[in-house]
Protein backbone atom coordinates (compact mmCIF):
# COMPACT_ATOMS: atom_id res chain seq x y z
CA UNK A 1 0.00 0.00 0.00
CA UNK A 2 1.38 3.13 -0.98
CA UNK A 3 1.48 6.31 1.46
CA UNK A 4 1.18 9.41 0.73
CA UNK A 5 1.61 12.94 1.98
CA UNK A 6 -2.18 13.56 1.91
CA UNK A 7 -2.07 11.13 4.85
CA UNK A 8 -0.26 13.68 7.21
CA UNK A 9 -1.29 16.77 5.97
CA UNK A 10 -4.32 19.16 4.32
CA UNK A 11 -3.23 21.27 1.29
CA UNK A 12 -4.36 25.01 -0.33
CA UNK A 13 -2.87 27.26 -2.68
CA UNK A 14 -2.93 30.63 -4.04
CA UNK A 15 -1.40 32.89 -6.35
CA UNK A 16 -0.06 36.46 -7.07
CA UNK A 17 0.69 36.73 -11.14
CA UNK A 18 3.17 34.20 -11.75
CA UNK A 19 3.85 32.80 -8.15
CA UNK A 20 1.82 30.39 -6.28
CA UNK A 21 1.87 29.65 -2.76
CA UNK A 22 1.45 25.75 -2.05
CA UNK A 23 0.70 26.03 2.09
CA UNK A 24 1.06 21.95 3.53
CA UNK A 25 -0.74 22.10 6.80
CA UNK A 26 -0.13 18.44 9.30
CA UNK A 27 -2.88 16.63 10.57
CA UNK A 28 -1.47 17.02 14.25
CA UNK A 29 2.18 17.82 16.03
CA UNK A 30 3.60 14.11 15.29
CA UNK A 31 2.97 14.32 11.50
CA UNK A 32 4.13 18.36 11.37
CA UNK A 33 7.87 16.91 12.87
CA UNK A 34 8.15 14.60 10.21
CA UNK A 35 7.20 16.78 7.39
CA UNK A 36 9.34 19.53 8.71
CA UNK A 37 12.14 17.12 8.66
CA UNK A 38 11.30 15.82 4.90
CA UNK A 39 9.59 17.92 3.21
CA UNK A 40 12.32 19.97 1.44
CA UNK A 41 11.50 23.01 -1.24
CA UNK A 42 14.20 20.76 -3.64
CA UNK A 43 11.87 17.71 -3.05
CA UNK A 44 8.74 20.07 -3.84
CA UNK A 45 10.21 21.28 -6.75
CA UNK A 46 11.49 18.09 -8.02
CA UNK A 47 7.74 16.54 -8.09
CA UNK A 48 6.04 19.26 -9.34
CA UNK A 49 8.53 18.83 -12.57
CA UNK A 50 8.54 21.12 -15.31
CA UNK A 51 5.36 23.24 -13.64
CA UNK A 52 7.53 25.27 -11.70
CA UNK A 53 10.37 26.88 -14.16
CA UNK A 54 11.65 28.96 -11.33
CA UNK A 55 12.96 28.77 -7.27
CA UNK A 56 11.12 26.89 -4.77
CA UNK A 57 11.31 28.70 -1.10
CA UNK A 58 10.21 26.65 1.80
CA UNK A 59 8.32 28.59 5.25
CA UNK A 60 7.57 27.35 8.33
CA UNK A 61 4.83 27.98 9.90
CA UNK A 62 5.67 26.56 13.73
CA UNK A 63 2.68 28.18 15.58
CA UNK A 64 0.24 26.63 12.86
CA UNK A 65 2.12 23.06 11.58
CA UNK A 66 2.48 24.15 8.46
CA UNK A 67 4.97 24.73 5.87
CA UNK A 68 4.74 27.14 2.84
CA UNK A 69 6.07 26.75 -0.33
CA UNK A 70 6.21 29.86 -2.58
CA UNK A 71 6.89 28.41 -6.48
CA UNK A 72 8.25 31.19 -8.68
CA UNK A 73 7.54 31.12 -12.23
CA UNK A 74 4.89 28.28 -11.46
CA UNK A 75 1.85 29.44 -13.73
CA UNK A 76 2.65 30.19 -17.29
CA UNK A 77 2.68 33.60 -17.39
CA UNK A 78 -0.38 34.33 -14.45
CA UNK A 79 -4.11 33.91 -15.06
CA UNK A 80 -4.81 36.20 -17.05
CA UNK A 81 -1.79 35.17 -19.68
CA UNK A 82 -1.58 31.42 -19.19
CA UNK A 83 -3.39 28.79 -21.86
CA UNK A 84 -3.48 26.09 -18.82
CA UNK A 85 -6.45 24.76 -17.39
CA UNK A 86 -5.79 25.50 -13.90
CA UNK A 87 -4.13 28.67 -14.76
CA UNK A 88 -4.52 30.10 -10.74
CA UNK A 89 -2.56 27.48 -9.31
CA UNK A 90 -5.34 25.95 -7.38
CA UNK A 91 -4.43 21.91 -8.20
CA UNK A 92 -0.65 22.74 -7.27
CA UNK A 93 -1.73 21.87 -3.58
CA UNK A 94 -3.07 18.47 -4.39
CA UNK A 95 -0.28 17.32 -6.88
CA UNK A 96 1.85 18.06 -3.75
CA UNK A 97 0.06 16.35 -1.25
CA UNK A 98 -0.01 13.32 -3.56
CA UNK A 99 3.60 12.62 -3.33
CA UNK A 100 4.46 9.38 -1.96
CA UNK A 101 5.73 9.43 0.95
CA UNK A 102 7.59 6.94 2.97
CA UNK A 103 7.83 6.58 7.13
Amino acid sequence: MTKRLYDLAYGRAGDKGNISNISVIARNSAAYTEIKAKLTAERVKMHLGDLVKGEVIRYEVDNIEALNFVCHQALDGGATRSLRIDQLGKSLAGAVLYMEWED
